[in-house]
């Protein structure tokens, strides 16, 4: 089967790139803008599209010449902050974009679809663990960007077979097991690599924005799952999506909460660097 993966010189989509590929019974396709993502990290025999999802042209040339039979989606802008900031910005992207790629993908007859949703669509919850049919209300735009792609989806659907699988990830961490692959933003804004930063020299300390939660040690839990075990769930959520003739949404989490001071002492532990804090008001 070819698939075509959407965002794949990305974090996320750059480690489903590298674990479908060892899979012989998939041929690989990657478009990505690269305006977050690397072209380094897509492995030199996949082939890379340079070009972007709100692009009709830069889409037809793609499905034209590859004839992908799924997509995974993994195209989106993702920072809640900049979101609040900056709503048009995240509902063109994240919305528009995907409306475009879904229009692609009807007229050539793509009937599969592997979304890459979020937990943040859950807004607070009303209890724990969260389940995937529990009631959704996101508190920030980039959430309600993925809420209403879900959505479209649905109805997508409905209307003309597509079949879709949305994964409601938590928090991804981690890199690859031979290390040449990790997360590499800039500016980096998510907690692991910002502490594993202090001891490679790159910042003084880190900064704990809150330690009045309703924790044990009052600082923000997370659930976090690494990046390769959502690398996983991609690929059998195809298979899944495939064999049933079904569309679906999952939660993909490790069910287990970890504070922020739980990281850092852990980070300490593992380098041996003292990794200053300082708490700051959330």
């Amino acid at each position: 089967m070819k698939v075509l993966v959407c965002g794949g010189a990305g974090y996320i989509g750059s480690h489903l790139v590298r674990e479908i590929t060892k899979l012989e019974k998939y041929s690989v396709v990657v478009l990505d803008n690269l305006s977050k993502g690397h072209a380094e990290s897509v492995p030199a025999n996949v082939t890379l599209e340079i070009g972007d999802i709100r692009n009709k042209d830069d889409l037809e040339r793609v499905f034209s010449k590859h004839q992908p039979q799924a997509v995974f989606h993994f195209s989106a802008s993702i920072e809640v902050g900049e979101s609040c900031a900056d709503p048009l910005k995240y509902f063109e992207n994240n919305v528009s974009g995907t409306i475009t790629l879904l229009q692609a993908m009807q007229k050539h007859g793509v009937k599969y679809f592997i979304f890459s949703s979020t937990a943040a669509l859950f807004g607070m919850p009303e209890k724990m663990p969260i389940e995937a049919d529990d009631r959704t209300m996101p508190i920030n735009p980039y959430g309600d960007t993925k809420l209403v792609v879900e959505n479209i989806l649905k109805w997508c659907d409905k209307a003309f077979g597509l079949r879709y699988v949305c994964l409601r990830y938590f928090n991804a961490c981690g890199a690859d097991a031979k290390g040449d692959l990790g997360e590499d933003h800039e500016p980096e804004s998510h907690l692991i690599p910002i502490v594993l930063q202090v001891p490679l020299g790159k910042r003084e300390q880190v900064y704990i924005f809150g330690d009045d939660y309703n924790t044990p040690d009052g600082t923000c839990i997370r659930d976090y799952v690494h990046v390769t075990d959502l690398a996983t769930a991609h690929i059998k959520a195809l298979e899944y999506m495939v064999k049933n003739n079904v569309s679906a949404r999952f939660n993909l989490g490790s069910g287990k909460g970890y504070s922020v001071k739980e990281i850092i002492e852990a980070a300490r532990r593992v380098t041996g660097h003292p990794i200053p804090a300082i708490v700051k008001e959330r």
